[in-house]
């Protein structure tokens, strides 16, 4: 008698249709699709977006030897793997659980690991629950110290006086605390930027009315709502846009100027409650910004150049605590944020600002895919996101869209561009090299 899975398989050559790729799974037969899938939904909640989430996808299933039998479609939330012979799909959700740094670099190892063969497909399911095993709500402490540090670093290197310094440290832990209580309430998460922008705002108003310090930078404000400003995922939205993913592109771009609205409103009503006036004119990228002074003494003076330098060490730890990113990744972020911090205040008398983010994005880029080749427990991705916070004109847009300065918007917009274009060369100027090296 022939068993009923020959006679589907007879059906379906009859037919003209292939078997479904499947793998042997704990002593199960499981759809490739369902694995990629699982796969592809890690790298989401990772952050990755949809277009580098999909290139890892088709790079894991040609490793595999199922070629492009396969065809993968990603979008925010989901991962969807169809059979191009029979048209059968099979859809996999993200869980919208937010990973931290530390995952994501293990996310990124196991992809490693499947393009180059040394990581079957069938052990994906093991290797992504015990990723997300590690997934917990942040520790209150780092998290805390974390947005102070940030605050405090971002402000002395965008060289603010010292009086907005000492408040922008003490704002990011109060920052940090709202967030850190609000993120537990799903309908509070859309307005946390707006709070924190208002209470920002607020604060620093009422320190300058009390002290009649009159000259308000925009990173006065700024700075402890950094982490919330959206600068990341507008730039992963033009990348997306670049590579023809117009829906999650758009999708993503909307978001983030819906983010920035938020955050411009908070600015706009903490204002308008203190009578606090930012200069739009300190609305500065980092690199040119970098070793400017000023003639005011007294609280009203900018930290020394070599304090800005000591504040961009201070701003990585800041980041490693937010994103909970370990102390090797920390040590790893320290070295790259420096060495941007370099390249930009570098080149950027002699190129302009919009020219050195690219270049900077670039050269940085290339350097971390060669560090990844070397030492495989640091992947690109994850080591190149720290000078990606650095470089992005994040507040620099937000101060655009506060004062409702056309002028001003333009030069995030054309480093945006820049940034992008900056780091499609840099991922593509590794695989250049590596095709046209000599075979031996």
């Amino acid at each position: 008698m022939v068993g009923l899975g020959s006679a589907l398989a007879n059906l379906r050559n009859a037919l003209g249709r292939p078997e479904a790729h499947v793998e042997v799974v704990d002593g199960e037969t499981v759809p490739v699709g369902m694995l990629l899938g699982t796969l592809g939904a890690l790298l989401l909640d990772a952050g990755s977006s949809v277009t580098d989430v999909r290139s890892a996808l088709e790079k894991a299933r040609d490793a595999a030897g199922v070629g492009p039998t396969l065809a993968v479609g990603v979008l925010p939330a989901l991962v969807m793997v169809s059979e191009t012979a029979t048209g059968a799909a099979t859809i996999v959700n993200a869980e919208g659980v937010e990973l931290s740094a530390r995952q994501s670099a293990r996310a990124n190892r196991l992809v490693l690991g499947l393009e180059s063969g040394s990581i079957a497909l069938a052990e994906i399911p093991a290797r992504v629950r015990a990723i997300r095993a590690g997934t917990v709500p942040p520790p209150a402490l780092p998290w805390i110290v974390g947005n102070a540090l940030t605050s405090a670093g971002l402000a002395v290197v965008f060289r603010c006086p010292w009086w907005a310094v000492l408040p922008a440290l003490a704002v990011g832990a109060l920052v940090g605390v709202i967030g850190l209580v609000l993120r537990r309430f799903r309908e509070a998460v859309a307005i946390i930027p707006f709070l924190a922008a208002f209470l920002s705002t607020t604060v620093v108003g009422l320190v300058a009315a009390g002290t009649g310090f009159d000259h308000v930078p925009l990173f006065a404000v700024c700075a402890p709502v950094a982490v919330f400003v959206p600068g990341a995922l507008i730039t992963n939205a033009l990348l997306e846009l670049t590579a023809a993913d117009i829906v999650t592109g758009s999708s993503r771009l909307v978001q983030g100027l819906i983010t920035l609205g938020f955050m411009a409103a908070g600015i706009a009503a903490g204002s308008a409650i203190t009578g606090l006036r930012i200069d739009p004119t300190s609305a500065a990228l980092v690199g040119e910004v970098a070793g400017v002074g000023t003639d005011r003494g007294g609280w009203e003076a900018v930290p020394s150049y070599w304090v800005s330098w000591v504040a961009v060490v201070g701003l990585a730890v800041g980041l490693g605590l937010v994103f909970r990113s370990g102390w090797r990744l920390t040590l790893v972020s320290v070295a790259v944020m420096v060495t941007a911090y370099a390249v930009v205040s570098t080149a950027t008398p002699a190129w302009g600002s919009v020219v050195a983010t690219g270049t900077a994005a670039a050269l940085l880029f290339v350097a971390t895919r060669v560090v990844e080749r070397v030492v495989p427990v640091i992947p690109a991705t994850v080591s190149f996101f720290p000078a990606f916070l650095l470089l992005v004109p994040g507040t620099v847009g937000l101060v655009a869209v506060a004062t409702f300065d056309a002028q001003a918007l333009g030069t995030p917009l054309a480093t945006f561009v820049s940034l992008c274009i900056g780091t499609k060369i840099g991922g593509l100027l590794p695989g250049l090299f590596a095709r046209n090296a000599p075979h031996r």
